[in-house]
């Protein structure tokens, strides 16, 4: 095949389809030879759908003979190499490392938290896999000078000669460490016999030490090639000799490349086309090459940038796109895919960010578009993987409500037998914890309380349940296998609910096939991972999980790709849109490497972190090469402005600075039309005039309802008139439509619950006072008091610990004014109620507290967790004492008919503890109860409405029925809108 002497070094310019090119250019080299010469080719290419592409590439022009076809991630297939061992699992490696540097965080705690154990056995993992690769052994990193570094990295130091063992040929080695192995003896073999047919390796830049070890290799055969992909035949020669210093070119897409010419020893000169075939757009990869030339000799814009082609029309087929929000920018993407579906174009889109193109798959699925996603699923995210992870953190933890229905309720659960009855009894089951809990459920609980109901089926269902829970509860710390047999069996349980065998759905279906794989590998590596509490386990389980992905049997599009940057190469669609091009996306910042900083990196002879940005911006100027470009961005995401992509700010700054070659209106035009793009985005998501014309979709106004006077409450309690006046709607919704407020699934120590339980021991205090007590005792008995209630109310040590402690901090201050008065208390959350002359209501209410004072008047107190009300909201909207007061001068509490009331106090026992007291006279009880008469009057006429947040203290005030009004379709400065409601309306 090849006549001229090597080494052979050949390219394919970006934007050139590259398999096809590959296979024309095979089949013209071997045209004058028999069709069989074809099989007697050796093809090494870099992965796996390249493979596919080019044996498509091969049947598009017909039957015939196929050349062998290996991938460079299994160097060693279809080889005879007697004697390599098989590589370790990756799986087993971390495991082992994972129990390495738990003994290190014993030693020393401070370095990383354990729940990162797992994650700093990938890395330090990746970390040995790139030594083996680069041939760098742990005597190098050993020897490295940390003098002069701080402590952190002479402990890290340390701690990586324990992996020296993994290096010194013993036992199995790591899949690195095979392919170098099997590098060295092909390349031997070769060497000493070298194979008669063409070898070549395509599609691959060398960036890793064994894949260029192999390339070398291949370039010293008679018969062997190197086909290099995305080669910029735009640079001249005096920026290759520049790309030199990795710690100033490692970024550069190119930079891989002179490394590979260093290693043959050749110019890039010696670098010939592997085929004629042109670039669809050179002149627009001269305005890519030139944007991305290294940062030292950037200079050179102003010098090359005059030689650059007319830029309006090299870029004539680029739009630029600058969506504000990420929404926006998937909207775009999408209605680029639809049309290019429309009209039969293949197109592309190619980005890192997975949020983006879930986003525009999901758009895309208006129009029942499907496209072909590269990267298949995350397998914790399908069922079988979210079961299991919700079955991993219940295991050896305290149970919360919301945990259990998470997995009551998972698609997956009692799918072996009887889902309906599961489904309705889970209904059931939520709307107790709700409303009666408890916060922590057991299977006690749970089957004293299916013992009440009369349900059929139910009792069963509880009992298997019961079982299930009290199971995982019990689980405690054990061996890794012991931990991953357990999970296995409890997810299994949960899937097969009250059927008699089996697991259900749990295995079903590609996730189902791909999890079970995933915990069979788990469980045959187990004996290399140690103990575990369920605690690091379920870390430990999430890590691995999270590696998982599964490609599920779907009817893609054949023409709409989704592809990450890397595979950029393989790809050779007509349109392509490069998607998330901020920074820190796209390329993605270089993640903190725990082991070796940048400069230890440097002296070891290792990648530097820059690697990954070369990488990536190979990948953008392949992709930016192809004959339609789209280049999408947001300018914010949810939290702040975005940074765009250097790429791209390289690129507008030189089209900037070249208004000569028509830059600026260039760049003018890319935007346009992108906005044109934007512009169809916003008015997708705009109503079409019918729906405007609808007067269903129009935006809520803001609720006041008018229901049938016989429908309006006739009775409230003291609590609910400061409610009336600033929320009237919640009281309609309450009172009126009889709609309460759904409890929260997880029960938590909130503000209504301290106050509950503040009052309970307040209560108890007062009520359990013995005679002469003095404040010591009281003190002391107070503090008793509060920790003997806080144990039998609140399940959470945390907050008993903290209640108690804001109480010992207040106590002082509540004792001096509970024995302030010298008064005797009368009534502890005494109910009473009275009639509201002349009108047919009745005022309720139970204060929290009753003295009879020395001199037989009456001292009403309310306890406050926060800030008391002060006068001014008192006389306008917190009337509960001031009606507390004149409901007592009404003899609305029994016992205490005919007695006057001396004062009302509120006491704050918050952060800072405050009395607000206020002395009672009679016209201050009659000015009340005039204003409730006039409050209670005016909605007992048929025209007033209850207007919702109708004088709210705080614009963040959170009503509970907020989400029924539709409140933030309008806001406070939004009139009422009167509407009759009823029998009547």
């Amino acid at each position: 095949m090849f006549r001229e002497p090597g080494p052979r070094v050949f390219h394919l310019p970006p934007g050139v389809d590259f398999a096809p090119a590959l296979v024309a250019g095979l089949r013209a080299r071997l045209a004058p030879h028999p069709p069989e010469a074809m099989a007697g080719v050796t093809l090494f290419l870099n992965t796996n759908r390249m493979r596919r592409r080019v044996i498509d590439a091969f049947c598009a022009d017909g039957p015939g003979f196929l050349p062998r076809l290996r991938v460079l991630t299994d160097i060693s297939e279809g080889m005879a190499l007697p004697g390599l061992p098989s590589a370790v699992s990756p799986l087993r490696r971390r495991l082992e490392l994972s129990q390495l540097i738990a003994r290190l965080l014993d030693a020393q705690p401070d370095l990383a938290p354990r729940a990162a154990i797992f994650d700093l056995a990938d890395s330090l993992a990746g970390l040995m896999d790139e030594m083996q690769g680069e041939g760098v052994s742990p005597e190098i990193i050993g020897a490295l000078d940390v003098s002069d570094h701080s402590a952190h990295w002479a402990r890290t130091r340390a701690f990586l000669s324990i992996v020296a063992p993994y290096f010194s040929g013993e036992g199995a080695p790591d899949s690195e460490t095979r392919q170098r192995l099997a590098v060295s003896r092909i390349a031997a073999l070769w060497q000493a016999d070298p194979p008669e047919g063409p070898v070549i390796v395509a599609g691959s830049t060398g960036s890793r030490g064994t894949t260029a070890a192999l390339m070398q290799a291949v370039a010293a055969l008679p018969q062997g090639a190197l086909v290099l992909p995305g080669l910029d035949p735009d640079m001249p020669d005096w920026v290759w000799e520049r790309l030199t210093d990795a710690m100033t070119g490692e970024d550069h897409p190119q930079f891989r490349f002179r490394r590979l010419m260093e290693r043959l020893d050749i110019p890039a000169s010696a670098i010939r086309p592997w085929t004629d075939a042109k670039a669809p757009a050179p002149a627009r990869n001269r305005l890519i090459s030139l944007s991305l030339r290294p940062a030292p000799v950037t200079d050179q814009w102003l010098v090359e940038g005059a030689g650059l082609p007319d830029l309006a029309e090299a870029t004539e087929t680029v739009t630029l796109i600058e969506a504000p929000t990420p929404r926006t920018e998937a909207l775009a993407i999408a209605l680029i895919l639809r049309q290019a579906a429309e009209e039969g174009t293949t197109a592309a889109l190619i980005s890192p960010d997975r949020m983006l193109t879930r986003q525009v798959t999901a758009a895309l699925d208006r129009w029942g578009i499907l496209p072909d996603d590269s990267a298949g699923r995350p397998l914790a995210l399908s069922a079988p993987g979210r079961l299991l992870r919700h079955v991993a953190s219940l295991m050896g933890r305290r149970l919360t409500s919301d945990a259990l229905l998470a997995v009551l309720k998972h698609p997956l659960a009692f799918s072996g037998a009887d889902r309906g009855d599961h489904l309705l009894f889970t209904r059931l089951l939520e709307m107790q914890l709700r409303r009666k809990g408890p916060a922590f459920p057991t299977g006690e609980a749970l089957l004293t309380w299916a013992a009440t109901r009369k349900e059929t089926g139910l009792l069963p269902w509880a009992q298997t349940l019961a079982t299930l829970i009290e199971r995982a509860a019990g689980i405690t710390t054990g061996t890794l296998a012991d931990l991953v047999a357990a999970q296995c069996e409890l997810a299994e349980a949960f899937a097969r609910g009250t059927a008699a065998e089996g697991s259900g759905t749990l295995w079903d279906k590609e996730a189902g096939v791909e999890a079970r794989k995933l915990m069979s590998g788990l469980a045959t590596e187990a004996d290399a991972g140690g103990v575990l509490a369920p605690v690091e386990y379920r870390d430990l389980f999430d890590a691995v999980i999270a590696r998982g992905e599964v490609r599920e049997t779907v009817a893609a599009h054949p023409g709409i790709l989704i592809l990450g940057p890397r595979e950029a190469r393989e790809q050779g669609a007509d349109l392509v849109i490069l998607g998330g091009l901020n920074d820190g996306a796209w390329p993605r910042l270089p993640e903190p490497d725990p082991w070796l900083n940048r400069r230890m990196r440097k002296e070891a002879g290792l990648l530097l972190p820059e690697r990954q940005v070369g990488l990536s911006a190979h990948d953008y100027q392949i992709a930016c090469a192809a004959p339609r470009v789209v280049l999408t961005r947001a300018l914010r995401d949810a939290e702040a402005e975005t940074v765009p992509s250097r790429w791209i700010n390289r690129l507008v700054n030189l089209m900037e600075g070249l208004p000569e070659r028509q830059g600026r209106q260039a760049l003018a035009a890319m935007r346009a039309r992108g906005r044109q793009w934007l512009a169809l985005a916003a008015a997708l998501e705009q109503p079409t005039p019918e729906m405007q014309a609808d007067p269903r979709l129009q935006p809520a106004g803001r609720p006041s309802p008018r229901p049938p006077l016989t429908a309006r409450p006739k009775e409230l309690s003291l609590t609910r008139i400061s409610l009336l006046i600033r929320d009237p709607y919640a009281i309609y919704c309450r009172y009126v439509l009889r709609l309460r407020r759904l409890d929260p699934l997880r029960h938590e120590p909130d503000a209504a619950l301290r106050g509950q339980i503040l009052h309970l021991i307040l209560e108890s205090f007062v009520k359990d006072r013995p005679a002469g007590e003095d404040p010591a005792g009281g003190r002391a008995r107070l503090l008793e008091t509060a920790a003997r209630i806080l144990g039998e109310q609140v399940p959470w040590p945390a907050a008993r610990a903290l209640w108690l402690s804001r109480l010992e901090r207040a106590a002082d201050f509540f004792l001096s004014v509970d024995s302030r008065d010298g008064g005797t208390s009368v009534a502890l959350e005494g109910k009473g109620g009275v009639a509201v002359a002349p009108l047919d209501f009745r005022l309720v209410g139970t204060p929290d507290r009753i003295d009879r004072l020395p001199d037989g008047r009456l001292h009403i107190m309310d306890y406050k967790t926060g800030t008391p009300p002060t006068q001014a909201m008192q006389k306008a909207f917190d009337k509960q004492l001031l009606l507390a007061a004149a409901m007592a001068e009404r003899d609305a509490f029994a016992g205490l008919e005919g007695s006057e009331v001396a004062r009302i106090t509120y006491v704050g026992l918050g952060s800072k503890p405050k009395v607000e007291e206020t002395e009672i006279t009679p016209q201050i009880t009659d000015e009340a109860w005039e204003g409730l008469i006039a409050l209670v009057s005016h909605y007992a006429r048929p025209g007033a409405g209850y207007t919702a947040r109708r004088a709210v203290l705080k614009e963040r005030f959170e009503g509970d029925y907020d989400h029924l009004s539709r409140h933030g379709e309008w806001d406070t400065t939004s009139p009422p809108s009167p509407e009759t409601v009823g029998p009547d309306a």
